[in-house]
């Protein structure tokens, strides 16, 4: 019965060790983490702008790991909620439009999306 132990236990270490030289090397991680429903929000909402198609997911989910590169995920939550809302129309949309830093964050986050699409393969 010990011998069968070790004879198992051999088998599983020579299959563990295996499946550690199978796995794939690590991919890039942003310098910033953002949470995954922020990223799948980001995603879906990249996807319905560009035709909902299946490369545009990809394409999508690679301009928010370059965004993640860039800005920590307080200011991208900023700087896309001003993105977003500048156009508002009316006085509520003022709080958007108005401000030179709410003016300034919406366009940089602007450029930024951008260039990040453009590096990710994605025409805008």
């Amino acid at each position: 019965m010990r011998l069968q132990t070790l004879c198992h236990l051999s088998l599983l270490l020579g299959l563990s060790s295996a499946a550690l030289a199978a796995e794939p090397s690590p991919r890039h991680v942003p310098a910033n983490n953002y949470p995954t429903m922020a990223r799948v929000e980001y995603v879906n909402a990249c996807m319905a702008r560009n035709g909902e198609k299946l490369a545009a997911m990809y394409q999508c989910a690679c301009a928010i790991d370059k965004i993640a590169d860039t800005l920590t995920f307080d200011d991208f939550v900023e700087a896309s909620t001003f993105a977003r809302y500048q156009t508002l129309p009316g006085e509520g949309g003022g709080i958007f439009r108005d401000p030179d830093r709410g003016r300034q964050l919406a366009k940089r986050f602007k450029e930024l999306e951008k260039a990040s699409l453009s590096a990710c393969g994605m025409q805008s």
